[in-house]
């Protein structure tokens, strides 16, 4: 039996990208290191399924800011998508895996892009996804 798609919002392809284990809460944490860690990165996770959704997804599923399909950082998660979609050329329902997904951001997104294609996520000051960018980049 194939696993189902991993349903994922556009801004969480960069975020999976530059995954350290951190999150806004334990719950959440623990959801997207199974998600990260326990599928897309773990042996053959590139050929792990990805749906595009255009509301709170997988990712989503135990996040504290969700309130059903929405956030209570809508505008600010809305304009991440929006931006996220447009720079990895992402449309809805699209069915990539994570190879592709990679390749993708590999083409579409330079390294020291992400102040401006992440403007406004808190998690951007920190660098980690920065950091993962380039060495996305490196491995060429």
């Amino acid at each position: 039996m194939t696993a189902r798609p991993v349903r994922y919002r556009p801004h969480h392809f960069l975020c999976s990208l530059g995954f350290e284990g951190k999150g806004y809460s334990e719950a959440f944490t623990t959801n997207m290191s199974a998600i990260v860690m326990g599928r897309l990165r773990a042996e053959g996770g590139d050929s792990t399924e990805i749906q595009v959704v255009g509301g709170a997804d997988d990712i989503c599923a135990p996040c504290p800011k969700r309130r059903g399909t929405l956030c209570t950082s809508q505008d600010k998660i809305k304009t991440l998508d929006r931006a996220h979609a447009a720079a990895l050329k992402l449309s809805p329902h699209e069915r990539l895996t994570w190879g592709d997904a990679k390749a993708r951001i590999r083409a579409e997104v330079p390294p020291g892009s992400l102040k401006t294609l992440c403007k406004g996520c808190e998690w951007e000051p920190y660098g980690m996804c920065e950091a993962a960018l380039k060495r996305l980049h490196e491995t060429e």
